[in-house]
This record gives structure tokens, sequence and C-alpha cells, in this order.
């Protein structure tokens, strides 16, 4: 008996992993929002009508400009081919929650489950998954659905070299009815706790939720960092809310269809813009010239690569190497919705395309957005606790650094690499004083070439002995 109400498509069911026991519901961590603004100078008019247009000649119908109205709409990216560019459009946005709305929420379902934990929350990168259209007796699929989409998330690109900088979170949302409204057609309505619906204004694969539902829920997790909501579906779809900064601490939701086994990419292109505060890098067909300022983001400049060089700008350092998504770094005209006046670094890669790999200009600012929230070095073994000198010391670092120890600010060379030490054998003396071990670490990864990003992928923990 299937246990999805959806379209019967080629794309299959991803496969589902082992789930483990609930957790308990923790306290949530309020944490600064990490926006950064949006390019300088791009024609917020003439970005309106790239959108419009592309809106209608995709189906949707186009958003109101009038200004009193611009606060019931909200702007968001979606998917029409798991090969073509994105696009975007506006929809009307979510209405807020009234207390006794939120109150449901508080005192309701929300369970929270660790899927994946790396480390203490706070030096971690902490990702919150949120799941529409399960039912009660369906939360433990939707656990094995949130282990299969990691996984697929974590065989790409920075991610598979740094998953061990993330914890994973997957916040129960029970639904009365199973699966998402439009799907498999138009007519279909389903009740669900985030209000899951393909065909949002108009766009089949435009799938949209409740917003202010999803923050309820996101914040029951120890910590939001990156937020996804995974629909209970087999249809290709999903959504990007980019412009969302939420109280919880998260920048942006990325939707996407649980059981459809190309959807992951979706979820990927949306955190290169919440994680790696990077531009689309694609561009409408009638948007015409960009005439404005050099833009913020680090993979859209108006500078020729030669310009680049000569004025040690953008992503010079990168320029004529080979690239992972294909050919080599250079300026490739178009981009942030413009054709012309604008460039890229590379050809095709996943923010112009989806199913392709982010470029080396791409992976750095990943990286740079990874290290916003995670530190380079973590260990469960608090450091506000005095330790014995049997007692073992436990880190952890991505593949690309390397632990240092110390006793007393003097290095022990010997235990150069180690993950695991005992103050004894590292030498701590029982001298009947207190003594201090540090662990220390660098990222020295390839992937990284500014000297800037570089200064704060270092860390250093310290411990004090016990007599």
């Amino acid at each position: 008996m299937h246990r999805r109400t959806s379209e019967h498509t080629p794309e299959g069911r991803s496969p589902a992993g082992t789930v483990s026991g609930r957790g308990t519901r923790r306290s949530s961590r309020r944490r600064l929002s990490l926006r950064t603004a949006v390019a300088a100078g791009l024609a917020l008019a003439a970005l309106g009508a790239a959108t419009a247009a592309a809106a209608t000649a995709d189906g949707a119908t186009p958003a109101p400009s009038s200004p009193s109205q611009a606060h019931r709409t909200q702007r968001v990216e979606y998917f029409t081919g798991t090969s073509g560019h994105p696009r975007h459009t506006t929809v009307p946005a979510s209405k807020p929650l009234s207390p006794s709305a939120k109150a449901a929420i508080t005192a309701g379902d929300g369970d929270v489950t660790p899927v994946v934990q790396n480390g203490p929350v706070g030096s971690k990168l902490d990702v919150v998954f949120v799941g529409d259209g399960y039912t009660a007796s369906q939360q433990e699929d939707f656990h094995a659905d949130v282990r299969a989409k990691w996984a697929k998330i974590t065989a790409i690109e920075p991610y598979a070299s740094y998953s061990g900088l993330f914890n994973v979170w997957a916040v129960d949302a029970v639904s009365n009815d199973s699966g998402v409204s439009g799907d498999p057609t138009k007519d279909v309505v389903r009740d669900t706790a985030l209000d899951s619906a393909f065909f949002c204004d108009g766009t089949e694969r435009l799938l949209c939720v409740d917003t202010g539902k999803v923050e309820s829920y996101a914040s029951k997790a120890p910590a939001a960092d990156l937020v996804v909501v995974l629909s209970n579906s087999t249809k290709y779809g999903g959504a990007g809310y980019n412009d969302i900064s939420s109280q919880v601490g998260y920048d942006g939701i990325a939707t996407a269809s649980s059981d459809n086994d190309r959807s992951d990419q979706i979820a990927v292109h949306e955190t290169g813009h919440s994680l790696g505060k990077l531009a689309d890098e694609y561009a409408y067909g009638e948007s015409g010239t960009y005439t404005g300022p050099e833009p913020g983001q680090a993979n859209l400049s108006t500078l020729s690569a030669d310009q680049m060089a000569a004025q040690q700008q953008k992503w010079y350092r990168w320029l004529g190497q080979e690239s992972p998504d294909g050919g080599q770094v250079g300026a490739y005209e178009g981009g942030g919705y413009y054709e012309h006046g604008l460039n890229r670094p590379t050809d095709n890669s996943i923010m112009r395309t989806l199913g392709r790999e982010f470029n080396l200009p791409g992976r750095e600012a990943m990286i740079a957005g990874f290290y916003r929230f995670a530190s380079v070095l973590s260990s469960p073994v608090a450091t506000d606790r005095v330790q014995r000198r049997g007692d073992r010391i436990r880190v952890s670092v991505p593949p690309s650094a390397q632990v240092r120890w110390y006793v007393d600010g003097r290095e022990r060379k010997a235990a150069r690499g180690k993950l695991s030490v005992v103050p004894r054998t590292l030498g701590v003396p029982a001298d009947g004083r207190r003594h201090t071990v540090t662990a220390s670490a660098t990222d020295r990864t390839d992937a990284v070439r500014d000297p800037a990003l570089r200064t704060r992928m270092s860390t250093s923990l310290s411990w004090r002995i016990t007599p």
C-alpha cells in the first residue's frame, strides 16, 4: 500500500534511511540575522519588469506594482524544470498568524528529532527541516525523507567536504491529510500544517507555504540557521523565499518535494542565496542592459576579466582556473537577470542552471557562509569545566584542517593531527599545579583564496586541567 497521495511520475521515491528514536522538544536559540544587502544599484524598475514578463510567460499572474499593495506580496524564485533556468515572480504574502494560531502551534505538535549531530549548538551550522503533508502516522517517513534529502545535498561540493560542520534537525508538523495541494492537479486541495501547494499563483511547479507557520515550527529547534520545508510529494517543484529574514535567525526558506529525486538541487541553489549570498547568474530574455554600479555579490561584476586582474577585484584570484562546473573562470556576459552589462564567473554553474556545480568563486562564497555560523574546531568536552589528567578530550575539524595541541602554550608536536588526547599522555605533569591544554586548528583548504576569509578559518579551544 502506497503512503503517497500524489501524481505517479517516473521520478520515483528517494530511498528511505533508518530512523532513530524521537528527540525531546528543545528551546530555540535566537540569533541575529546575517542578511547582506542586495547588490547596490540593481535597477528595481527593470527587475520588476523582467520578473513580470517571466511570470507571464510561465503562466503566472504578474503582481501589482502599486506601493500600497507591496506589503501583500512576496517575491519568490521557482523552477519549471530540472535543467532550466529558474525564474522569479511575486505571490500573495502569508497573513500574520493570530496569537491563538501561534499558541496552538506552540502547545501542539512540533517534536524535534536530531538527525545529524556533529557538535554543540553554537559551534555548528544548524539546518532545520520542517515536514508538511505528513500525518501523525507518517512522521517516521518524514524523518527518513530528511535523511535521504540531506545525503543528496551533502554529496555536492562544498557540502561534501564540510558535512561535519552541520547539525540537522527534523521538526514534526502533523497534517490532517497526506500529500499537498495541487498534486497531481490544480483542483486537489489537502489540509496540511503549512499549507503547501503547487500551482501557487497559477504556476504549477511553484510550491508555496505559509511562511509564518514555518517560522513557528522552525523556532522549536535548538537553532535555525537554515530552513528547508519538505512537502510530502513525488511531484517536481519547490520555491525560494530569499528576502525573508526571520527573528529565529535564518535568512530565507527553501521548499522542495520530499520524494522527487531531483528536488534536492532546488534546495542547494537556494542555499547559494541564503548561505553564500550569491546572486542568480541567469538572465531573462528581454531584460536589457545593466547600467548601475558594481554589484555587491561575489559572483556578479561589471568588470571584464582584464579589468578584474588589473584592479585586483572580485574573483580575480580564480581567473583562468578550471572550474568544477566546466570550463575556465573568466567573465561571461549575462547574469543578475540582465543579458548585458553584468558578468558571471563561468558559463553555467548551479546559480544559473539546476543540475550543475558551484563554480570556484561560488564554492568560496559558500564556505564563507558555512563559517559565519560554524567553527573550524569544535568539541563535545565543555571548556568551562575543569578536566583531570586522565580525562579524554576530543575535537572535530574538517578534513582540510589540522589540529595542533599545546600544554601551557608549548606545542606537543607528537600529537599534531590527533582528534583525541589524554592530558596525562600529552605531557601535563603531575606537579600539583593547574595547567592548560589548548587545541588549535586552521582550515587550509585550496577552495579559499581570499586572505580576509582565511582569518576567520582558525579556532582555538582551551581546557583547565586539575592537579
